[in-house]
């Protein structure tokens, strides 16, 4: 059987590596194994968990100049794991017929150091439209033997500087296959996507209160929270009820608690696939990466929130704005305030659907998932 190593930066790469490895998988008889250069959380079943891991104070946010997070990360033993990780990928050279990296520059650089037959680069975190590809990072991209980017216009970018690379955006794919039903009656349904980093947990209070206040304008609106791999259910609960919520237990894996304000069930916790909560949404209110981006595909209107006490836009607000576009409006996160934005989209038909088309055509075309894939298994078997 041939040997597939997917190596990921991020939280949401290693959603998008697992949705490819299902792909391949569904075309020939691969075995997939997954080196995590950030996190050590449970992933999906469809990898099988190689190397070192360790989970940082930032959660892998450490683009972009952002000093406070590296030197976080340093004081966390960010360089001894790295060179871990290098040593691994060192000693592993050989023994894969592929290795895919999702993700950013870094993640291709850490797979090259695998010497597979071939190596697949699925650049996920760079775009033109805020911030294009180096020189420096050129030269590394031209080494992989296919590169998949996430919009026409960086590949075309990248091809006038002869790289032979193509646009295909997975992450289009990743919510938009079916999934199982979530028997709520919100209407209208909102999707809440706080992250999957340490911040999420205040950042679902903040969104929930936002919630709170739009269901006294509309009597029948609701939320369904997703709650992100690495983000624990119960201390969620927990620092939800210490913020004034009546937390109800259910008996339901996927949905383990409610919401409640009086009788009135007003959000209704999810760990299942963001799918179920995609389908039912009209508008995502997230501060999440990956999952605000792929409620943009799926042409659901994004609203994110400035958090309390910041003075500047964070750059990843900044890129993600850059990326979506009018898909997205960033509002202030007092709830009253926010609420109030939020429910004058809600009433504003034509805004939705403009929100909606911008989303689906910065995030492109829907099947780059299964056009990946079906070049990494060719790749793996010499074809």
């Amino acid at each position: 059987m041939k040997r597939l190593l997917f190596v990921t930066n991020g939280h949401g790469e290693i959603a998008v590596a697992a949705r490819l490895a299902r792909e391949v998988q569904s075309r020939r008889p691969v075995a997939c194994d997954h080196l995590a250069l950030v996190g050590d959380f449970a992933y999906p079943s469809t990898l099988r968990e190689v190397g070192p891991r360790r989970r940082m104070p930032s959660g892998g946010v450490i683009a972009m100049g952002n000093v406070r997070n590296i030197l976080r990360d340093v004081r966390a033993g960010l360089l001894s794991h790295t060179l871990a990780q290098l040593r691994f990928l060192r000693e592993t050279r050989g023994a894969y017929d592929a290795a895919v990296a999702v993700g950013d520059v870094f993640s291709l650089a850490m797979a090259l150091q695998a010497r597979a037959t071939a190596t697949v680069f699925v650049g996920t975190a760079k775009s033109v439209y805020v911030a294009p590809y180096g020189r420096f990072e050129e030269r590394i991209v031209r080494k992989a033997d296919r590169a998949f980017v996430r919009d026409a216009a960086t590949a075309r970018r990248l091809r006038l500087h002869g790289i032979d690379a193509v646009a295909a955006n997975a992450i289009v794919d990743l919510y938009a296959e079916d999934a199982e039903e979530v028997d709520v009656a919100f209407d209208p349904a909102l999707a809440v996507f706080p992250g999957s980093r340490d911040p999420a947990y205040d950042d679902a209070c903040t969104i929930a209160r936002v919630v709170a206040e739009i269901a006294q304008a509309f009597p029948n609106a609701g939320a369904l929270l997703s709650i992100a791999p690495g983000i624990d259910p119960q201390r969620l609960a927990e620092r939800l009820s210490g913020d004034g919520w009546n937390v109800v237990r259910r008996e339901d894996r996927r949905a383990p608690f409610s919401l409640r304000r009086g009788n009135r069930e007003l959000l209704r916790a999810w760990s299942g696939s963001p799918s179920a909560i995609l389908r039912r949404a009209c508008v995502a209110l997230g501060q999440a990466g990956t999952a605000n981006e792929a409620a943009a595909a799926l042409g659901i209107p994004v609203v994110a929130f400035a958090r309390t006490g910041e003075r500047r836009t964070p750059w990843y607000r900044m890129r993600q704005i850059g990326l979506l576009d009018g898909a997205m409006m960033v509002t202030h996160a007092e709830p009253r305030r926010a609420a109030s934005d939020v429910a004058a989209l809600l009433r504003d038909p034509a805004r939705m659907r403009r929100m909606a088309h911008i989303g689906r055509e910065r995030m492109g075309p829907a099947g780059a998932a299964a056009r990946i894939a079906a070049e990494i298994a060719a790749l793996a078997y010499g074809e």
